[in-house]
């Protein structure tokens, strides 16, 4: 039995990987670990602030490597819930196991970081259905263009 790589799997992989490296570049580190833990808890806190509709319209634009990533743990009768940015900080610190002071750079790297990858209006759009004061701790430093 011959040895063959299934194509959309590792095309997934590949793009995962890109976007790990890239927002590892844009946090100022080489761990490419921590840089996960950040996408994920990034991901997940943003997902529960949505709607259910919201939610999957955003996931279907993942790949599906980081699709599986941001579905883990969702459980879609308990959403949307409405985090404070204070609340939104503690959870995401907590989930992605880092210091309260630095939150808003890597929420707002991982933004950035997503606009580029799948354009910015989209994702601007998606963070417009959370509460004003989180969105603005989520809103990237400068604006993106598609890489």
């Amino acid at each position: 039995m011959s040895h063959t790589r299934v194509q959309s799997i590792e095309h997934t992989i590949q793009t995962t990987n890109r976007w790990l490296t890239d927002l590892a570049e844009a946090i100022g580190t080489e761990d490419r670990d921590f840089a996960q833990r950040v996408l994920k808890a990034w991901l997940h806190a943003v997902r529960d602030g949505l709607t259910v509709d919201s939610a999957a319209h955003f996931a279907a634009q993942l790949p599906d490597l980081l699709r599986g990533v941001y579905y883990n743990g969702w459980d879609p009768s308990h959403v949307p819930i409405r985090r404070s940015r204070e609340e939104f900080i503690e959870h995401f610190a907590r989930s992605s196991r880092t210091a309260l002071s630095d939150v808003p750079k890597l929420a707002s790297a991982v933004t950035a970081v997503l606009c580029k990858e799948l354009s910015e209006p989209p994702v601007i759009h998606m963070l417009e259905r959370l509460p004003q004061d989180v969105r603005a701790l989520l809103r990237p430093a400068e604006p993106t263009e598609r890489g």
